[in-house]
């Protein structure tokens, strides 16, 4: 009798595009060596426009996330009661947490994390570990199984990294300038590197999950940093 598939939920959300480009090549990865992959990407109720066109509106939204402002998100189409032998949990770190909608998510469906395994994915400028800690706090009270986290940062050096980000939300294009300023911020986001890796680190995942060792040794896999 053939054995049931490994079935992943992988629940994102993705503010500029960079968390979702990561994802797709992770679920790319998981799918390629035979894992069934569910996802859903987080859309929250009102509007999130990237990039918000204005310096003043990006302090303020850097104000507003650095005390943890839930965004209220539209219905999940999983429910609770689904089966699934891990949960991978993507998005960006805002303001040194996870993002509002990923609160909401951990707010209004704890049921989706209890007595689940649950991998972390982050992408950020560089500040993730507050994001980690808060987020396995939150996760372990929810009686899920945190571990990870798989990590990618935006590879450039700070302080070019944060500036060039801020620049980048409030409507600007640093990389695109004719400036010093351009060589010290050359891209926005994340690297084909980084992408690869991604998906290198899917089937790794993949392998993990369908050797039978169980999924409480899944955590057992290489993660990042």
């Amino acid at each position: 009798m053939p054995s049931a598939p490994v079935r992943v939920l992988v629940l994102f959300y993705s503010y500029s595009g960079q968390s979702s480009v990561l994802i797709r090549r992770l679920v790319a990865g998981l799918s390629d060596e035979g894992v069934e992959v569910c996802q859903e990407r987080l859309q929250p109720r009102q509007l999130l426009r990237f990039p918000l066109g204005s310096v003043v509106k990006t302090i303020w939204l850097m104000i507003i996330t650095f005390f943890r402002t839930r965004f209220a998100i539209q219905p999940l189409a999983v429910s609770d009661d689904d089966p699934f032998d891990l949960v991978v949990l993507a998005g960006p770190t805002w303001s040194w947490s996870p993002s509002g909608p990923v609160l909401t998510l951990l707010d209004q469906h704890p049921g989706l994390f209890r007595q689940r395994p649950v991998l972390a994915v982050i992408s950020c400028r560089g500040y993730w570990r507050a994001h980690w800690r808060y987020l396995r706090k939150r996760l372990t009270g929810l009686g899920a199984d945190p571990f990870g986290p798989l990590v990618f940062s935006h590879p450039q050096r700070e302080p070019w990294r944060t500036i060039g980000v801020f620049l980048k939300v409030a409507g600007m294009a640093p990389e695109r300038s004719s400036s010093l300023f351009s060589r010290l911020y050359p891209r926005f986001g994340h690297t084909r590197q980084q992408c690869d890796e991604a998906y290198a680190l899917g089937r790794q995942l993949a392998t993990r999950l369908k050797s039978g060792v169980g999924a409480e040794k899944v955590r057992d896999f290489k993660c990042l940093p």
